[in-house]
């Protein structure tokens, strides 16, 4: 039977899907590990070889339908990507209201879709779960750099930051303090989650860096950090939002091509799957 990340035919053509998918290779302003223009390909490879069976939610959520929507391969530079990727998200979201899912790439890949689900919805919370704080007005001469991911978001919308543990001096002025939750504060809070929670509401676009987790079990991204988020907990987090709060949409980013590419791919696939098992579960 033929399959596309691991969907069997019959459960990915556009009128059997409920979600929408996009990759966007692209790896053109990180400044040390190199190879998030492979994570979609890495990603679209583990998926092909996991079980699609969730058995936390006893459910098949690739049934409903994930459909591969294209890949922005738009690089000559990073503000012609990130005008790529707004056109592409715009493009698919206006033409209906499945649920906008993608995977890069480097981080500056969300500029672009969160600004054309900003312009759909209203009251938007971008939930960003990231070892950094991404919140540089502009770096290396660009205002699409990677490490300005957010920036924009954080002047437009309610943006949540969990598991933040690297940042510039010269951000912190940028940063909420109400609304970023430090990864040494989580360490020592058995409370986070509900905190978290609480900052959340409306609709939300969830983005999330694979450097968020610990390097133990995320070791290939592009800048790992020691001290970050483990597996169940997160996934308790991401349930909780699910639940409460209407997901539009939701990236994966900085997984890297490396020798030891295979584990961080696999936990991006079943993360993937596993937020698609939360949103079908909550949406019933």
């Amino acid at each position: 039977m033929r399959t596309y990340a691991g969907i069997p035919e019959e459960n990915a053509t556009y009128e059997n899907s409920k979600v929408n998918l996009i990759t966007v290779p692209y790896d053109g302003t990180s400044t040390w590990g190199k190879g998030a223009d492979k994570g979609p390909e890495l990603f679209l490879d583990a998926s092909e070889n996991m079980e699609l069976y969730d058995i936390e939610t006893a459910t098949e959520p690739y049934l409903h339908g994930v459909f591969l929507a294209g890949e922005v391969s738009e690089d000559s530079s990073p503000e012609a990507m990130t005008e790529a990727v707004y056109q592409k998200t715009k493009e698919i979201i206006e033409k209906d209201d499945k649920l906008f899912t993608l995977f890069g790439g480097e981080h500056s890949v969300s500029i672009g879709s969160i600004r054309a689900l900003g312009e759909k919805y209203e009251n938007l919370t971008v939930l960003q779960l990231d070892a950094h704080t991404d919140l540089r007005p502009e770096f290396h001469g660009s205002t699409s750099n990677h490490a300005c991911a957010v920036y924009e978001a954080s002047k437009k919308h309610n943006l949540v930051q969990v598991g933040i543990r690297s940042m510039d001096a010269e951000e912190m002025e940028h940063v909420n303090q109400e609304q970023c939750f430090w990864a040494h504060k989580i360490a020592t809070n058995p409370n986070w989650i509900e905190d978290v929670l609480e900052k959340v509401s409306g609709n939300v676009y969830i983005t999330i860096d694979l450097d968020a987790f610990d390097p133990a079990i995320a070791p290939s991204t592009g800048t790992p950090e020691p001290g970050g988020l483990q597996w169940y907990p997160t996934l308790e987090l991401l349930k909780k939002v699910f639940e409460k709060c209407n997901v539009v949409a939701f990236d994966i980013v900085e997984l890297m091509d490396s020798p030891m590419a295979k584990p961080t791919a696999f936990l991006a696939a079943k993360l993937y799957y596993k937020m698609l098992a939360y949103y079908f579960t909550a949406n019933k």
